[in-house]
C-alpha cells in the first residue's frame, strides 16, 4: 500500500479500538471531517478502511460462530 492507504489504515484501527470501547459511532466522522479539511484523498481512504475493518470484524465473527457450531455439531474423538 501507498503511505495514504497505510496511514488511513493505522487512523482506522485506533478508531476502531476506540468506538469499540465507547460505543460513538460518531467519532469515525469527527476524524473524517478532521482529515477532510487538509486531504479529501486521505479522508476518503480513511473512511474506506473504517468500512473495510467493520466488515473484517463482522466476518470474523461469523466465521468464530460458524467453527464454534461445527466443533458442538462434530462427534468427539474417540481415545484409542
Amino acid at each position: 500500500m501507498g503511505i495514504v492507504e497505510d496511514v488511513a489504515d493505522e487512523l482506522a484501527l485506533e478508531s476502531l479500538k476506540i468506538i469499540n470501547a465507547t460505543g460513538d459511532d460518531a467519532f469515525v466522522q469527527r476524524v473524517a471531517d478532521t482529515i477532510g479539511g487538509s486531504s479529501q484523498t486521505m479522508e476518503e481512504a480513511y473512511l474506506t478502511a473504517v468500512r473495510v475493518r467493520r466488515a473484517e470484524q463482522r466476518a470474523r465473527e461469523v466465521l468464530g460462530k460458524i467453527k464454534e457450531d461445527l466443533a458442538r455439531s462434530l462427534p468427539a474423538p474417540k481415545d484409542e
